[in-house]
């Protein structure tokens, strides 16, 4: 349980750190009310995901101690489920109508296809 912990621990601070370096890097290209960073992060871990649970699936590459490393501590690390949902609060609170649609719409369909195609790749190996 320890060893899993610490997996997890590792696995998320690297993914945070990585969403964190995203965030910077999409602040500076960008001048947008829309939360470019938080996107990124999302919809490229949505596809990260993907590959990971479709590799776990199907080549049974990723141990059960990598599972924990790359998908509960990486991914969980860099993907921001709760900076998405503050993301959406703070584009209703300012009235960004469109952005605010923009960012729902695409984060679902962008993640889940991203989801599904990482998958896809991993079984056509």
């Amino acid at each position: 349980m320890f060893k899993a912990m610490m997996l997890a621990g590792l696995g998320g601070f690297i993914g945070t750190c990585l969403r964190f370096l995203t965030g910077k890097l999409a602040h500076v290209i960008t001048v947008s009310a829309f939360p470019w960073g938080t996107f990124a992060v999302n919809v490229i871990g949505s596809f990260v995901i993907g590959i990971f649970f479709g590799l776990a699936e199907k080549t049974h590459v990723i141990s059960p101690s990598m599972n924990v490393f790359l998908i509960t501590g990486f991914c969980g690390g860099f993907t921001t489920f709760s900076s998405f949902a503050d993301d959406m609060y703070l584009l209703l609170q300012q009235k960004h109508w469109l952005y605010f649609g923009l960012y729902v719409g695409l984060s679902f369909v962008l993640g889940l296809v991203l989801v599904w195609l990482g998958r896809s790749l991993i079984k056509t190996v």
